[in-house]
């Protein structure tokens, strides 16, 4: 008798798992697309870029392969930098392609107005700035971004290289809970 209870037991438990595990709502990802634009200005009277170290120090160019510069860009809701201030793009790059044509790029999209304020996306991958897009991975995030995963697409809307300057437009797409 015991060995039928305990395999009543067994069989009643087993199809009550079952029973909730395929019953009840699960918890869908959220998907977020946001479309921004970055403005990378390392010369000039409001510079927001600098390198820090590379095979002429500090002094080198981004444009050199093994330069490292740190980015505190403004981040707005359009291309003109006139436009609704949203957060500020906050990080490294690096220069890593032997021809000095393309960035490793990690670095937090700070939102500090707005609709994401206090919320963060964490940005990771290759700017190779000469192709019109580029693809990077969204890999983290924080606040209404919390358990983020995505990606995104990067266009150069303006470039001023003599003076190293340029406007990047971001396409993002990212899924969160």
């Amino acid at each position: 008798m015991s060995d039928l209870t305990s395999n009543l037991f067994f069989l009643i438990f087993t199809f009550t798992i079952l029973y909730v595990a395929y019953t009840f709502p699960r918890l869908q990802p959220k998907q977020t697309n946001l479309v921004f634009y970055v403005h990378d200005h390392f010369t000039g009277d409001h510079a927001t870029a600098a390198t820090v170290a590379g095979k002429s120090g500090p002094a080198s160019s981004i444009l050199r392969f093994g330069t490292v510069a740190i980015v505190d860009d403004p981040v707005t809701e359009g291309p003109g930098m006139e436009s609704t201030l949203i957060g500020r793009a906050q990080g490294v790059y690096v220069n890593s392609q032997l021809d000095g044509k393309a960035l490793y790029m990690v670095f937090s999209i700070v939102f500090t107005h707005g609709e994401f304020k206090g919320s963060t996306l964490e940005i990771q991958g290759s700017d190779i700035f000469a192709m019109k897009e580029r693809e990077f991975g969204v890999v983290s995030g924080t606040g209404y971004f919390r358990f983020v995963k995505g990606y995104g697409i990067m266009e150069t809307e303006f470039m001023d290289l003599p003076n190293l300057r340029a406007t990047l437009k971001l396409n993002v797409t990212v899924k969160h809970y």
